[in-house]
Parts: C-alpha cells; sequence; structure tokens
C-alpha cells in the first residue's frame, strides 16, 4: 500500500493538498511513531511539504524509526 503524508502545518494542508494525502506536520511527526502510527514498515510512504526541505527532515525521522520505504517528493507542486 501506498501512503501519501503531507508534513505541512494544517493550516497550509487546507490551503490545498495532494488528493489522498493525510496531513502530519513534520513538528509531530515523532509523536505520532511514539503513539504507533498505523503505518507498516514495509510500506511505501511518500513525505512533502511546500519545498522539500521539512520533507527531508521527516524523510530521516521515519528512516530512523525503521521505515525502509520512504520517498521524498518533494514540495507539493510536484504532486499537484
Amino acid at each position: 500500500m501506498q501512503h501519501l503524508i503531507d508534513v505541512r502545518s494544517p493550516a497550509e494542508y487546507q490551503q490545498g493538498h495532494a488528493q489522498g494525502a493525510i496531513n502530519v506536520p513534520v513538528d509531530q511527526l515523532a509523536i505520532q511513531l511514539s503513539n504507533g502510527m498505523n503505518l507498516e514498515k514495509t510500506e511505501s510512504i511518500t513525505v512533502y511539504c511546500l519545498s522539500g526541505g521539512r520533507a527531508g527532515v521527516a524523510k530521516t525521522l521515519l528512516e530512523r524509526a525503521g521505515f525502509s520505504n520512504v520517498t521524498n517528493a518533494g514540495g507539493v507542486s510536484n504532486l499537484m
């Protein structure tokens, strides 16, 4: 299964996001991971933000948590 995660703020997400994306702000990602996000460590995960910076941080956090198939798609404009 493919998961698409928008790591921008809720306000940015509300202004427009890629179809099917869930919003998990990068500053809340570690908390969500420790609370047991419903993701299998082998599932494909794509993260994005406005320009790719926060998505890079999110990718690193996910990989350190043991997720093996994480892609940084860069900015939201790359997905819309």
